[in-house]
């Protein structure tokens, strides 16, 4: 009798929460939009919309998805399903890094080489990637991706100042830094050459050419 009591108020308790998780209580009334800058966030409201009215249980996160993969800009995503009514979705935009020329054109990309918005003119801010090869060749998704992962690691005092980087190939990366060259050399190492060419800065503030393509042996001249 003692078991059966037990098992019947578990089963009790188990049937009344599936059916609180299930009722209308506990559906989708609030959409939250979170991290969203160059994104409108009322426009990805509207592309989750479908999700209204949804038990909490039954959200569509596949459909979810599908409507947030639309956004070139959505670097990635993630969402939370807050009792009683609220989805939330927590979204990481692509950060810019440089700008390539297209014809009359500047793209503003990020890391991936995926473009953020072009413009006429040539906006402020940000270095001017210069690949080697025509563009969507082989040769030219390595010299950009060489360029990419340099401006990646570059600490934040010094990436305002890169007016321009070119890299002929993965071994071979240089910048303008604020009227310097400073040669790279290979993307490896790269944490140190950044720790590196900050002391140079300081120590050989009139020097026109810092070469860290030796981190451990660089040269300034």
């Amino acid at each position: 009798m003692i078991w059966l009591s037990s098992v019947t108020t578990v089963v009790a308790v188990l049937g009344v929460t599936v059916l609180a998780a299930f009722s209308p209580l506990m559906a989708v009334r609030t959409i939250d939009v979170m991290g969203t800058t160059r994104i409108d966030a009322s426009a990805v409201r509207e592309s989750l919309s479908s999700q209204l009215g949804k038990p909490l249980p039954l959200i569509d996160y596949g459909g979810i998805r599908r409507e947030l993969d639309r956004y070139r800009l959505i670097r990635s995503y993630s969402t939370e399903a807050v009792p009683p009514g609220t989805l939330v979705v927590r979204i990481v935009e692509r950060t810019p890094i440089g700008l390539i020329r297209s014809g009359n054109a500047y793209d503003l990309v990020d890391q991936a080489g995926v473009v953020i918005s072009s413009t006429v003119q040539k906006p402020g801010g940000y270095p001017v990637i210069t690949t080697s090869g025509r563009p969507g060749t082989s040769s030219a998704k390595q010299s950009f991706s060489a360029s990419a992962s340099v401006l990646a690691v570059l600490p934040s005092s010094l990436l305002p100042r890169v007016t321009a980087i070119s890299a002929s190939s993965a071994d071979d990366v240089s910048f303008t830094l604020g009227g310097k060259k400073v040669v790279w050399g290979s993307t490896s190492d790269a944490e140190l050459k950044a720790t590196v060419l900050t002391a140079l800065l300081k120590a050989a503030p009139r020097a026109s050419v810092y070469d860290v393509s030796s981190p451990h042996a660089p040269v300034t001249r």
